[in-house]
C-alpha cells in the first residue's frame, strides 16, 4: 500500500464555511481558517486569473483545488512532490462529488452535517499520525 500523502484536509464553500475537515492538531478555529483561506484565494484571483494553488508554511505545504462552489484544501509534508498531492486531492474531490450528487447539492440548505461521514469515504487518502505511531511500536 502506498504511503498516504494528505495529512489534514478541509472542504470550504466559496463563502468561507467549512463543510468538512479532518485535522489532527487543532490549533486554529476551523471556520476562521476557512474564512482566511477563502479570503486569500479571492485576493490571489484579483492578482492572477487562477487564484491560489498552493503555499508553504514551515515544513507543510497547503494544496488548493476548486470545483463548483467548493474549495478543497489539503496539507502535506513539503518533501512530498506537489504533483502527487495534487493527484490525491483531485481523487478526493472526485469522490466528494460522486458521494454528494447534483441532486443532493441542489437541495443543500447549508447544513454541514450532511458531510460529516465523508471522512469514512476517504480514509485511504488521509495520513493518520496516530496509527503510524502505533504501527511503529507494534
Amino acid at each position: 500500500m502506498p504511503n498516504k500523502v494528505i495529512r489534514d484536509m478541509w472542504i470550504v464553500t466559496e463563502g468561507g464555511i467549512v463543510v468538512f475537515s479532518r485535522v489532527y492538531e487543532k490549533s486554529l478555529d476551523e471556520q476562521l481558517f476557512g474564512a482566511l483561506l477563502t479570503a486569500l484565494n479571492s485576493f490571489a484571483e484579483e492578482i492572477t486569473q487562477d487564484g491560489l494553488s498552493n503555499f508553504e508554511l514551515s515544513d507543510m505545504r497547503f494544496t488548493i483545488l476548486k470545483r463548483a462552489q467548493f474549495i478543497f484544501i489539503a496539507n502535506s509534508d513539503k518533501r512530498i512532490k506537489p504533483k502527487r498531492v495534487l493527484q490525491e486531492l483531485s481523487a478526493v474531490m472526485d469522490k466528494f462529488f460522486m458521494t454528494y450528487s447534483d441532486d443532493i447539492m441542489d437541495k443543500w440548505d447549508s447544513d454541514v452535517t450532511i458531510f460529516s461521514n465523508f471522512g469514512k469515504e476517504i480514509e485511504d487518502s488521509l495520513d493518520d499520525p496516530i496509527k503510524k505511531m502505533e504501527k511503529a511500536f507494534w
